[in-house]
Formats: C-alpha cells, sequence, structure tokens
C-alpha cells in the first residue's frame, strides 16, 4: 500500500495522480527528482520558468552538491 505523507495529501487527486505518472516517466528517464521535487519543478514551468533553464539550475545544484559532500570527505 502506497504511504501518503503530508505534500501528497495538500494536493487535489488528479493533480496527484498526474504527478504519479510524471514521476514514473521521470524514473524511467533516470532524473533522480523525487516526487515533492518533481511537483515544485512541474508548479514552477506552469507558472512561466522556462523548462530549460529549470534543468540547467537542477544540473548546476547537484554539481554543487556532489563537490561539497567530496570536500568533505
Amino acid at each position: 500500500m502506497k504511504s501518503v505523507n503530508s505534500f501528497d495529501t495538500k494536493i487535489p487527486r488528479s493533480a496527484r495522480d498526474a504527478i504519479d505518472v510524471l514521476y514514473e516517466m521521470s524514473e524511467l528517464l533516470g532524473t533522480e527528482l523525487d516526487r515533492q521535487t518533481l511537483a515544485l519543478c512541474v508548479g514552477m514551468i506552469e507558472e512561466g520558468t522556462n523548462p530549460l533553464a529549470l534543468a540547467e539550475v537542477v544540473r548546476e545544484l547537484r554539481q554543487e552538491a556532489k563537490q561539497r559532500a567530496k570536500s568533505t570527505s
């Protein structure tokens, strides 16, 4: 059975279903985005954020996180 977290209960069922489908697609594509991050990205794109620019920011943040992890270990 699927667990329901507070994030899931704050959005309508149809939106949750859409995010579930997008999440499955993102898993197949290997994006490594969790449901909440994916939903935030979708919301930003729906509000007019350039998808390519958002993807670049995500890539840069991941690289920065990897570099910080290396420097602290």
